[in-house]
């Protein structure tokens, strides 16, 4: 078994550095991502500029979408309005803000355009930090495996296929939903983000003693306890605001999911893994791996040990 190599408490906090290079790169990633939205802007502004007045605008046709967007509907609101809705919407939307607006009606259009996608795109990017986390891990997993010579399948969480893994495995990792491999005679598959039904809730960190066969789509598996061999939290939050919360909230689950394996008597293994962790939640972290409570931590920000962590889930 692989040793943790915190030492201390003190080893798990992410110091100014670390939170510092955390926040860049998901200004760059959001950058990223914005970087079509502010295209299409300038396209509905191009469009827009054929309409001479704000009500003309409505004769545009290419321009409805956008028009509806500005008006403050999402994709998913759009769905339940009829197209009689939709005029009345688009017609509030010229009649409040575009008319007031006078000549600059078509910059008061773009402006409300990208206040409402740049809402939207905030929610995504909510959601991106679980995946920006996860995606580390699997490189930093697929890193370790390449350089100890281990091969392995991967199952593509797009085409629901397993695959051999390519020479060149650049870019898996965003569509890698669960990797097999075997240590020495054992067969290992890990997954992410499974819901676990013993446990009643998904899980971002998966271990199995299983072969491709048996992982299948991860359906079947997920309700076989004697086949689960560690399950762990995953926090890419960088905030350190955040973290107390971040460690409530897995320190939770990884309970629940003790208990649960407890009563269907089941020894389970947990780990826990984040990309911010503060002074108090790490004394926290630290005494509950003296005590065996937690199996394994890592900072997600400190290579040295986010590769340690996966070489213990390798050789688990």
């Amino acid at each position: 078994m692989v040793e943790n190599i915190i030492k201390q408490a003190s080893d798990l906090i992410t110091n100014r550095e670390q939170t510092r290079a955390g926040f860049i790169n998901f200004a760059l990633e959001k950058n990223k991502r914005s970087t079509p939205i502010i295209e299409s802007a300038k396209s509905l502004k191009v469009l827009a500029s054929k309409a001479s007045t704000p009500k003309s605008l409505i004769e545009i046709s290419d321009i409805r979408p956008a028009l509806l967007t500005a008006a403050g509907l999402s994709d998913k609101a759009i769905s339940y309005f009829t197209e009689k809705d939709k005029d009345i919407a688009i017609n509030e939307l010229i009649r409040n803000f575009l008319e007031p607006a006078g000549k600059y009606f078509i910059d008061e259009l773009v402006y409300r355009y990208l206040l409402i996608k740049g809402d939207s795109l905030g929610g995504s990017m909510r959601n991106l930090v679980g995946a920006m986390a996860q995606q580390k891990l699997i490189r930093t997993l697929l890193s370790n495996m390449s350089v100890m010579g281990i091969s392995f399948e991967w199952f593509d969480n797009e085409t629901k296929k397993w695959h051999v893994a390519p020479k060149n495995n650049t870019q898996i990792e965003n569509r890698l939903k669960a990797v097999y491999w075997k240590s020495g005679r054992k067969n290992r598959v890990l997954a992410f983000n499974l819901n676990i039904p013993i446990v009643k809730n998904n899980i971002d960190i998966c271990l199995f003693n299983a072969d491709t066969n048996t992982y299948g789509k991860g359906d079947d598996i997920a309700n076989c306890s004697d086949k689960i061999l560690m399950l762990g939290e995953l926090k890419g939050g960088i905030d350190p605001a955040g973290a107390d919360e971040h460690w409530k909230t897995g320190n939770t689950a990884l309970n629940r999911i003790r208990t649960a394996f407890e009563k269907d008597g089941y020894k389970i293994s947990t780990s826990f893994v984040a990309a911010a962790i503060e002074k108090k939640m790490a004394n926290e972290i630290f005494g509950q791996l003296q005590k065996g409570i937690l199996s394994f931590a890592a900072n997600l920000t400190i290579d040295e040990q986010l590769i340690n962590y996966c070489n213990w889930i390798i050789k688990f």
